[in-house]
C-alpha cells in the first residue's frame, strides 16, 4: 500500500504511539511539540520532529502542512491550543485535520469550527486511530488474534454496482463477507432523514451499493490488499 505523509502535533503519550504507529506501518511522519524532550524521545522514529509551538500560524505555515494527507491535533489539556491550531489549519488549507477532543462539548466545538474528525483517547485506541490514518475507507474495525481483524469499511468504488459472487469476497480475496450496513432515505415526523441498517447475511446475488459499510473479517493484509485494489479501479 502507497502509504503518504502525515503530520502529528502534540507528541505526548497518545501522539507520539500514534506517530511511531504510523512510522512502524511505513507512513512518512512529521511530528512537532514545544516540549524539546518530547521531540528528542521520537525524533529517530519518525522522519522529521521538530519544537514548535503549533499555536503560532507563522511557524505552522513554514512547515508545508497543506502537502500532508493528515494532520492530527493530539495536544493534551490545553483544549484552547488544540482549537486555534485547528483554525490555522484550515485556514492553511490542509485537506484532512483529525483532532483531540475530551467529551462531547469539546467535539461540538470543534465540529462547529470545520473540524470534521474528533479523537477522544478514552474510547479511541491509537492503533485504530492508525488504521484509519491508514486506510481512510476503515470506519472501525476489532483486532484479533494472530493478525486477524473484523473490520466496517466503506465500499470502494470498484466493488460498487456488484455482486458478492462476482466480487470474490473468499475466493479471491481470502475474507468473508459478514453483514452490509446500508443507508435508506426514510421520512420521520415529517421530515426527510437517512438512517443505516442490517442487510442481513449477504446472498451470492447482493449488489453492493455506493453507500454501503461493509462488514469483514480476515486477515489484516487480506484487508489491505481488498481496499488497494478496488479502490484504483
Amino acid at each position: 500500500m502507497n502509504y503518504s505523509k502525515f503530520a502529528v502535533i502534540g507528541v505526548g503519550r497518545y501522539g507520539s504511539t500514534i506517530a511511531r504507529g504510523l512510522a512502524e506501518k511505513g507512513a512518512q511522519v512529521f511530528a512537532f511539540d514545544p516540549n524539546e524532550e518530547k521531540i528528542e524521545s521520537i525524533k529517530d522514529e519518525v522522519a522529521f520532529a521538530v519544537t514548535m509551538d503549533a499555536t503560532d500560524v507563522r511557524a505552522l505555515r513554514s512547515q508545508n502542512l497543506a502537502e500532508m494527507d493528515a494532520v492530527v491535533v493530539a495536544i493534551g489539556e490545553n483544549f484552547e491550543a488544540t482549537v486555534l491550531t485547528a483554525v490555522h489549519l484550515i485556514d492553511l488549507g490542509v485537506k484532512r485535520i483529525i483532532a483531540r477532543a475530551s467529551g462531547p462539548q469539546q467535539r461540538l466545538i470543534l465540529e462547529k469550527i470545520g473540524v470534521k474528525e474528533t479523537l477522544t483517547p478514552e474510547n479511541e485506541v491509537a492503533y485504530v486511530v492508525r488504521e484509519k490514518l491508514l486506510n481512510p475507507n476503515i470506519v472501525s474495525f476489532l483486532q484479533l488474534p494472530d493478525d486477524h481483524e473484523i473490520a466496517e469499511i466503506r465500499a470502494p468504488k470498484g466493488v460498487v454496482g456488484r455482486t458478492c459472487d462476482d466480487i470474490g469476497f473468499r475466493n479471491k480475496y481470502e475474507m468473508t463477507l459478514i453483514t452490509i450496513k446500508r443507508q435508506y432515505e426514510m421520512t420521520k415526523n415529517g421530515e426527510d432523514c437517512t438512517e443505516q441498517h442490517i442487510v442481513g447475511v449477504p446472498k451470492e446475488d447482493t449488489v453492493i451499493q455506493e453507500k454501503d459499510t461493509l462488514v469483514i473479517f480476515g486477515a489484516a493484509k487480506s484487508v489491505e490488499r481488498f481496499i488497494e485494489i478496488n479502490e484504483a479501479l
